[in-house]
């Protein structure tokens, strides 16, 4: 693996030398964008507004408009801009995982001490383990601030980059339902999700889609024609919800008898 951030993690006077690297991948396939008259693949340029010529990606600056003029801005800029939180994922505090919500997370990277950091580095994975807490932490990453919390994963410190709740849009926006649900079919709702509950692994989970997709481009690599798959989605109606709720124990029942 390749890093893609080199800097330190802190908590309290402690300074711990870390590498950065992307702990999740895309296993989405690799699909170019043709022209359906020709097959001919599509490519994007970089065009200069007023002279409609190409622009190299070394002649290219970021700027940012004020009033009618562009102030540009240097690489210097960036990390001047908060020098410490360009080199430090500073950690300043410590709170529950429950207390996060699931909606705030984005994306998990895993830590790698570097030279010297190692026992401080175990020090603070474990600490964090043992108490089952995570550390929250801001700090300065391709030009942007991020929000982020620091855990534990396998015998790995892993950061959780989240969002901050301004980027959280209110629910209040949504039509919800104020359909009043009867307490009989609450608690029957609650005996399956009881019935369907296990320890979560996600090694039983696995992305099959990419694997059908393959099937269909190597079925038109050979000129035959994939039969369309039928599927037809109904709503459950109020009046059939307890019967369903029945018929859904009932089937998961047999199921763990068999």
């Amino acid at each position: 693996m390749r890093s893609i951030w080199n800097g330190s993690i802190s908590f309290g006077l402690v300074s711990i030398p870390v590498k950065l690297y992307s702990a999740s991948e895309s296993r989405k396939l690799d699909l170019d964008m043709l022209d359906k008259h020709d097959n001919a693949r599509i490519r994007y340029k970089r065009v200069n507004e007023d002279t409609g010529k190409e622009v190299e990606w070394k002649d290219i600056v970021k700027g940012f408009k004020k009033d009618e003029d562009y102030i540009v801005l240097e690489k210097e800029d960036f990390e001047n801009a908060n020098l410490k939180k360009s080199k430090t994922i500073d950690i300043e505090e410590f709170v529950a995982e429950d207390d996060v919500a699931e909606v705030l997370y984005k994306k998990p990277y895993f830590l790698e001490p570097q030279k010297e950091g190692g026992k401080s580095y175990n020090l603070l994975r474990d600490a964090l383990k043992k108490t089952g807490k995570l550390g929250v932490a801001t700090f300065v990453m391709r030009q942007k601030e991020h929000l982020s919390l620091v855990g534990v994963y396998d015998k790995a410190l892993v950061l959780h980059v989240i969002r901050f709740s301004d980027e959280i849009r209110e629910t209040k926006d949504l039509k919800l339902p104020k359909t009043k649900v009867a307490k009989k079919e609450v608690d029957m709702a609650i005996s399956l999700i009881e019935q369907y509950t296990t320890a979560f692994d996600p090694d039983k989970f696995k992305d099959v889609y990419n694997d059908q997709l393959m099937k269909i481009i190597e079925s038109k690599s050979t000129g035959k024609k994939p039969k369309p798959q039928k599927f037809k989605d109904e709503p459950t109606q109020a009046k059939d919800l307890m019967a369903k709720l029945k018929a859904s124990l009932d089937k998961k029942k047999k199921s763990k008898a068999s």
